[in-house]
């Protein structure tokens, strides 16, 4: 019995400690399972905070994934109406340069035309400058015929009176002006005799112009015309003037027979009384140069018309 105990008791130590070792070893067991437990919890937490900030991160990248395609798709709008706004320039350029070349076309076509107006002008201007010049000459023609009669009658009486004073001269209007009181007394028609040689010499003159024929083809009609001054009553003084005018050509028909007989058709008369004064003074000098006998010489219309006509190409009714 005595053997037993021992062995009981050291079956129970043995128990014992076996159970205190399982027992140790269930805590320390249990301790590493909390310390992994804790660790997981740890991790768990973690990662719930990593997922926490990666739902968040998620969240803001989706926010600004929703901004990114809100300003994609305006831009992509704003590219669209640049795009829009671009054709509608290429079409407005495109149009503009058709109406820059149509321009450039006409601009063309205008200097084309101008450039032949300019030579249709200088061509104009060419045949206008001899239609000046032709006409020209008929002037210097008539102021010709009026010179040669001056001169006629200068030299057989000289070209100044005793006193001083010019025979004839040549008015304004290019006609040969006999003062009256060389001719006339004061409010009388008939000639002095003193005049009548001056007649003769000017019936003379007017023939031997007129038998040039060159000369005689441009000439109309000779007028003979009389001029008083201003005193008396206009119709005594129309019939002053045409009287005188009358005296002059009857003299220088009688004076010059032959004149009369070849060439009186080209003689007119006129009495223009007071109403074509050289002077509107009043003074006794004035009124003494009024108090005159005109010859004009007419020219031809024919000649200038048809002058005229040749150079617009066309010719009268």
């Amino acid at each position: 019995m005595q053997d037993f105990w021992p062995s009981f008791t050291d079956v129970m130590s043995t128990v014992a400690m076996l159970l205190f070792f399982l027992m140790l070893l269930s805590y320390i067991q249990n301790i590493m399972t909390g310390r992994r437990l804790e660790h997981s919890r740890g991790e768990l937490e973690t990662a719930r905070q990593s997922l926490a900030d990666a739902r968040r991160e998620l969240d803001e990248a989706q926010s600004a994934l929703g901004e990114t395609q809100a300003r994609l798709a305006y831009t992509e709008q704003q590219i669209t109406e640049k795009e829009n706004a671009l054709l509608l320039l290429e079409n407005e350029v495109e149009r503009t340069r058709a109406e820059v070349e149509q321009g450039q076309r006409e601009l063309t076509l205008s200097n084309q035309e101008i450039e032949s107006q300019r030579e249709i002008i200088a061509m104009s201007n060419q045949e206008l400058g001899d239609l000046r010049a032709k006409l020209s000459d008929i002037a210097v023609l008539r102021v010709d015929i009026l010179d040669k009669v001056r001169g006629s009658i200068e030299t057989a009486i000289g070209k100044y009176t005793d006193d001083g004073e010019e025979r004839v001269t040549i008015g304004p209007n290019a006609n040969i002006i006999i003062n009256e009181r060389l001719l006339f007394d004061y409010g009388s028609s008939t000639l002095k005799d003193d005049a009548k040689q001056l007649m003769t010499q000017l019936s003379e003159a007017f023939e031997r112009l007129l038998d040039d024929e060159a000369t005689r083809a441009y000439i109309d009609y000779i007028s003979i015309e009389g001029h008083t001054d201003a005193a008396g009553s206009s119709a005594f003084n129309r019939g002053l003037s045409a009287d005188r005018a009358v005296s002059v050509v009857n003299y220088m028909m009688e004076a010059n027979p032959q004149l009369e007989e070849k060439y009186a058709r080209y003689f007119g008369i006129g009495g223009f009384s007071k109403f074509r004064p050289l002077s509107e003074a009043s003074d006794e000098a004035a009124m003494a140069q009024n108090r005159r006998i005109e010859i004009s010489v007419v020219v031809k219309d024919d000649n200038i018309r048809k002058m005229i006509e040749d150079y617009l190409g066309t010719s009268a009714p």
